[in-house]
């Protein structure tokens, strides 16, 4: 098998496919780190966005290809349903050597038979789970990578480009990086639905608390200070503490499931996560402000619409 050569990293080339809201401003950091982005997409408005940013936009995969030279790398960017069509459209036009890299949220078990099928015939193939929200694409995300060491090794610099300070590491082979992005997705529902669960005991308590104040202090030296925290913070400067133009409806997009999945085949007992799934698609038809709080944080880092019907 031809080996994956690295000479001048900084002038690295690299075909990218999948430009939505994380896509694109991975595609942005790409290029302020020095890299050659070669990309394409379903649709031709964000190719040429990429290009007003610096990359070279090419509207067929035919073209996207015949823009890198062997052994190329090509990152995948899209909804886990479009994997497979997009790596059956371009591995007939890659050399063998040649790397993909799913960068998305794919099942586990499927991404390890994505991986067998494409060594099979000669290629090499990475997971990489990312966290960080479209803000973390652009500025520094968290990376969670699976597949071959010796892959890894040579991406190393890459993925130290793409993440936040220290923010990447490696957890084995294939389809570790897109189990340990499961598992974190399942613990996010947790933590959101308490903090949910939380802020609405205090909305309701008869004390007329100051809500954005006290998101405001707990995101200060608290035990409970986080991330999620701090967008709950931002949301109620958004929208004000009655949230009234989030919807209390919350959908949810198949990690929680997976992980609860996963967890029962393990016999490994997940309430906190079951419970805030449940919550999720017990809330249609039924908003609370705990739902409203949970699509709040949910449009804060990932900019999923949560307007009311």
């Amino acid at each position: 098998m031809v080996e994956l050569k690295i000479i001048n990293y900084k002038n690295m080339k690299i075909g990218y496919i999948g430009l939505g809201k994380m896509g694109l401003n991975m595609v942005e950091r790409l290029v302020k780190t020095g890299h050659q982005v070669s990309v394409s997409n379903r649709s031709p408005e964000p190719i040429k966005k990429a290009e007003s940013l610096g990359a070279k936009g090419f509207y067929s995969y035919e073209e996207l290809v015949k823009s890198l030279k062997a052994p190329r790398l090509i990152w995948i960017m899209v909804s886990h349903q479009a994997v497979d069509e997009v790596i059956e459209r371009i591995l007939p036009l890659l050399s063998k050597g040649d790397l993909i890299v799913d960068g998305g949220n794919s099942p586990y078990l499927e991404t390890i038979k994505r991986a067998k099928k494409i060594e099979a015939k000669g290629f090499k193939f990475m997971d990489v789970g990312t966290s960080g929200g479209p803000g973390g694409a652009k500025n520094g995300a968290c990376l969670m990578i699976g597949g071959r060491k010796e892959n890894y090794e040579k991406l190393k610099p890459l993925f130290k480009d793409l993440s936040v300070k220290d923010g990447f590491g490696y957890f084995g082979r294939a389809g570790a990086g897109h189990f340990v992005k499961m598992v974190h997705n399942g613990i996010e529902y947790g933590m959101m639905q308490a903090i949910g669960e939380g802020f609405e005991v205090m909305k309701k308590s008869g004390f007329d608390l100051p809500l954005e104040k006290i998101a405001s202090i707990y995101n200060r030296g608290s035990v409970i200070e986080s991330r999620l925290v701090g967008w709950l913070e931002s949301a109620y400067k958004a929208y004000g503490e009655d949230l009234k133009e989030i919807s209390g409806e919350i959908s949810h997009s198949g990690e929680g499931q997976w992980t609860v999945e996963v967890a029962k085949r393990l016999k490994v007992p997940v309430p906190i996560i079951k419970g805030s799934l449940d919550f999720r698609v017990k809330s249609k038809g039924h908003p609370s402000y705990t739902g409203q709080v949970v699509s709040a944080l949910r449009n804060q880092f990932g900019g999923h619409k949560v307007d009311k019907k």
